[in-house]
């Protein structure tokens, strides 16, 4: 798995831009424009580039975690668009993707920053 971070990376790009166009065009109800597509591409990328980069580094903890938070974010997104929240259910959505995701990412480096502190003073 860490020799194909490249395939893994595009996945992931693929897969979180076509989950947010689905959530946003689909579940949501919205019109899509050209700016949604530039910053769900933007989003998608960025995403894809920080797993790719993290199992290039070899930190598969960071990776597992940051995907858990990913995967989080998004049945928190889409469990945001169903409800409604009268209104503020797409920003309520998004920014619970944002949040797991990077609470994913964070817990996931920290964890591995642990594990290196202990492995070096072993």
């Amino acid at each position: 798995m860490l020799k194909n971070y490249g395939k893994i990376a595009g996945i992931t790009v693929i897969l979180s831009l076509f989950l947010l166009i689905l959530g946003v065009k689909y579940v949501l109800g919205q019109d899509l424009v050209i700016r949604n597509f530039v910053a769900f591409t933007v989003i998608s990328v960025l995403v894809g580039t920080i797993s790719g980069a993290l199992l290039f580094y070899k930190l598969k903890i960071a990776y597992y975690l940051f995907t858990v938070g990913l995967l989080i974010g998004f049945i928190e997104l889409f469990r945001s668009f169903i409800s409604g929240l009268e209104g503020w259910g797409d920003l309520v959505g998004i920014l619970s993707l944002f949040i797991f995701t990077a609470f994913g990412l964070v817990v996931g480096l920290i964890t591995e920053a642990i594990i290196f502190i202990i492995k070096k003073n072993k």
